[in-house]
C-alpha cells in the first residue's frame, strides 16, 4: 500500500503544477486581450472626438430631471449626419424625431453648445395653454417635464398667444411675426422648435427662435460621469483651481454613482 500512496503523493504536486501553468497561460491571454480591447476603445474615442463621439458637460438646470448640472455625457455626432449612397446602408443615420434630445450650436452664439428636447419638427403646429403642450391640435403627455414654479407666466406658459414680457432677439421676433397662424406656431422647413424639460426655467426656442437644422450636432447617448458641481464651475472655459480641488477632495462623495453609465433616451411625442 505504501508504494501506491507514494505515487499518489508524487502525482498531486505535478498535477497542481500543470494546472497552475495552464491557469497562468490562460489568464495572461485574457488579461492581454482585455488590455488590448480597452486600449483600442480609448484610441477610438480619442480619435473620434470631433467626428463620431464627443464629450459634453451639462452646465444648467434647463433639462432637469432628465439631465442634471454636472452630468458628463457622450454625444453621438453621426446619427443626424447626412447619409451618402453607400454610408446610408452601413451607418444608422436618421432624421430628427419629436422627443429627441439634441445638442446644437446656440443660434445666438454658435460658439456655445446647448442641449434641449426637439418638441416640433417642420410642419408641426405648436402652442402652450397654461403650461400644457398642444401639438398638432392635441394635448401631449410629457412625463419628463418638470415645473418648478406654481404661477403661470403668460408668455412662457401660454405661448405664442401672449405678448413677451421682455425684449426678444431678432430671430425670436421674426418667429412670432412670420410663423404664427391662428394662435399656433408653425415650424418651418429645416428648423426645429426645442424646449427644455425644466419647462419653467429654460432658455429655449420660445425666447430665441427656431434651431436651424444645420446647427444640430448630435444626441447624447450615455452619462459616463455625474459630479455635483455648481454650473459656474462648468461653464468656465479654463478649469478653475477651486473646481480641481473640489473634484479631488470630493470625488467619491459628490459623484452621483447611480447616474454613471446611465443611457439617455428620447421620448416619442405624438
Amino acid at each position: 500500500m505504501a508504494p501506491v500512496e507514494t505515487q499518489t503523493q508524487e502525482k498531486e504536486p505535478n498535477s497542481l503544477k500543470k494546472l497552475w501553468k495552464l491557469y497562468t497561460h490562460v489568464s495572461r491571454d485574457v488579461r492581454r486581450g482585455f488590455i488590448a480591447e480597452w486600449t483600442v476603445t480609448i484610441i477610438l474615442l480619442l480619435f473620434a472626438t470631433t467626428t463620431m463621439v464627443q464629450a459634453f458637460v451639462i452646465p444648467s438646470a434647463s433639462m432637469e430631471d432628465t439631465l442634471l448640472i454636472g452630468d458628463h455625457v457622450l454625444v453621438d455626432k453621426l446619427v443626424y449626419s447626412p447619409s451618402g449612397a453607400l454610408s446610408s446602408h452601413l451607418l444608422p443615420y436618421r432624421d430628427i424625431h419629436r422627443g429627441d434630445i439634441i445638442v446644437f450650436r446656440y443660434p445666438e452664439n454658435i460658439k456655445e453648445d446647448y442641449v434641449k428636447r426637439a418638441v416640433g419638427v417642420p410642419g408641426d403646429h405648436i402652442k402652450l395653454i397654461n403650461k400644457q403642450l398642444i401639438l398638432n391640435g392635441h394635448p401631449v403627455h410629457e412625463p419628463y417635464v418638470k415645473h418648478v414654479f406654481g404661477y403661470v407666466d403668460q408668455y412662457r406658459d401660454n405661448f405664442p398667444a401672449s405678448p413677451a414680457n421682455s425684449a426678444l432677439p431678432e430671430r425670436a421676433r421674426d418667429m412670432l411675426e412670420n410663423h404664427v397662424i391662428d394662435g399656433e406656431l408653425v415650424v418651418p422647413a429645416n428648423c426645429i422648435f426645442a424646449m427644455g424639460d425644466n419647462r419653467d426655467d429654460s432658455s429655449d426656442s420660445r425666447y430665441w427662435g427656431f434651431v436651424p437644422r444645420e446647427n444640430i450636432e448630435g444626441t447624447p447617448l450615455v452619462i459616463y460621469w455625474s459630479f455635483d458641481a455648481p454650473g459656474n464651475d462648468l461653464t468656465n472655459g479654463n478649469i478653475g483651481f477651486d473646481h480641481i480641488v473640489d473634484v479631488v477632495t470630493h470625488f467619491f462623495t459628490k459623484t452621483r454613482w447611480s447616474r454613471t453609465f446611465r443611457l439617455i433616451h428620447g421620448y416619442d411625442l405624438k
